[in-house]
């Protein structure tokens, strides 16, 4: 989900156009931050125990910013900060064996302090306390009218203009057995970015020797308030450093999805996906249909839609995604207990941010999947609530497990 500025016309040319960029060390909190280069497809180490380790990352507002990395033994390596909960690089082997960093990121914490957030792409960050738009930046609750700042055409996304995504969480050390984790939390105070109630939310991020990664969302809160907590990282199975997305083969669960009006707010309708390009319930090439003459495409430029998760119970942990890189042979597959997914094809990337691996971002580098409730639920009734009241626990789950084919 992103500012508009990047025509259609760009979704053709960056199927053709390399990316390139440079990248330099930029000073934050007072000094310069560690930077982080994409691995140049190393090969595979044996098997080792589970294992995670900080390091420190900067500063932002005179608090101390670490760097995780938890590695599971198996070739899979995760790196993660406190500062916005932000995936800043996943590394994993291809079919042959061959690892690469799979998410978009930064190199430093300046430029995820500068870049990231309110008007930029929320690299791999948790974002809140709504994640996706409420519109107009209002909403009802008990009688009483609450207002959020505006920051994305007219209307409030994804928590206002700071939201979670840029904030220094707390963060202890998970050790199990065969599973390494990291536990953030981060307490909201009433008010903040105009909420109602202080809220105190726990994300944990684990990692198995499965080549999982779990992310468990909890929260609570003093006063009734709405909650809608994601992860916005973007994944490029090929290779964080490689051309982009479309040849990815993507199937979703769900057979409908909720349409939007011009500023990307739903209509309130449930729609059905067959017949129509927004049909990824057989894995599709993502750029297949991505150029179609329809008008919900041409309002995000794109994909940048909510879908339906088909699901029998509002609880249980079910399939939501699947990504296939036919080049590589790596797969992803998303679980969840959220009733929506919101699928955004980087159609706002524009060449402007440098990533990781020292090169440019345009159009169509890499994908979001954000387990989620609906856009703008509260100001529809009709869709799954995101109400919290005391005495209750936000309770989500997210799992996304890399494979090889």
């Amino acid at each position: 989900m992103r500012m508009r500025g990047v025509s259609m016309r760009g979704i053709v040319i960056a199927r053709v156009i390399a990316l390139a960029g440079v990248a330099g060390l930029v000073a934050c909190g007072g000094g310069t931050t560690p930077r982080t280069t994409a691995p140049s497809s190393s090969v595979t180490t044996p098997n080792q125990a589970p294992a995670i380790a900080g390091e420190p990352f900067g500063q932002v507002g005179g608090a101390e910013v670490l760097r995780y990395t938890l590695t599971n033994g198996r070739g899979m390596r995760v790196r993660i900060l406190n500062y916005g909960g932000i995936i800043q690089s996943l590394e994993v082997p291809d079919r042959n064996g061959h690892t690469d960093n799979v998410v978009l990121g930064f190199p430093t914490l300046a430029d995820y302090v500068a870049k990231n957030g309110s008007g930029g792409p929320y690299f791999g960050a948790i974002v809140g306390r709504y994640g996706n738009r409420i519109a107009k930046g209002a909403f009802t609750l008990d009688g009483t009218e609450y207002h959020l700042p505006i920051n994305n055409n007219g209307n409030s996304l994804h928590g206002g203009t700071s939201g979670f995504d840029q904030k220094v969480w707390q963060a202890s050390i998970q050790q199990g057995g065969d599973t390494v984790g990291l536990k953030l939390q981060y307490i909201s105070p009433a008010g903040e970015m105009g909420y109602p109630g202080t809220l105190t939310t726990t994300v944990t991020y684990t990692l198995d020797q499965n080549n999982r990664l779990n992310i468990d969302y909890q929260a609570t809160t003093d006063a009734p308030t709405v909650l809608n907590l994601t992860n916005h990282t973007y994944w490029n199975l090929a290779g964080e450093d490689t051309l982009g997305i479309y040849a990815h083969k993507l199937m979703l669960n769900a057979d409908n999805y909720t349409p939007t009006d011009a500023t990307q707010i739903p209509t309130g309708q449930i729609a059905p996906v067959k017949g129509t390009p927004m049909d990824f319930t057989t894995p599709t090439e993502i750029g297949a249909r991505i150029t179609t003459d329809d008008p919900q495409l041409m309002i995000g430029q794109g994909y940048d839609h909510n879908w339906v998760i088909n699901r029998t119970d509002d609880t249980s942990l079910v399939k939501a995604a699947e990504v296939v890189d036919p080049a590589s042979g790596r797969t992803l597959t998303v679980r969840t207990t959220q009733p929506g997914i919101q699928f955004y094809s980087g159609n706002f990337l524009d060449g402007k941010f440098i990533g990781t691996g020292n090169h440019a971002y345009r159009q169509g580098a890499g994908l979001a999947l954000e387990t989620q409730h609906f856009p703008d639920s509260p100001n529809h009734p009709e869709f799954p609530t995101t109400r919290l009241d005391p005495g209750r626990t936000y309770h989500q789950t997210t799992v996304f497990e890399l494979g090889r084919g």
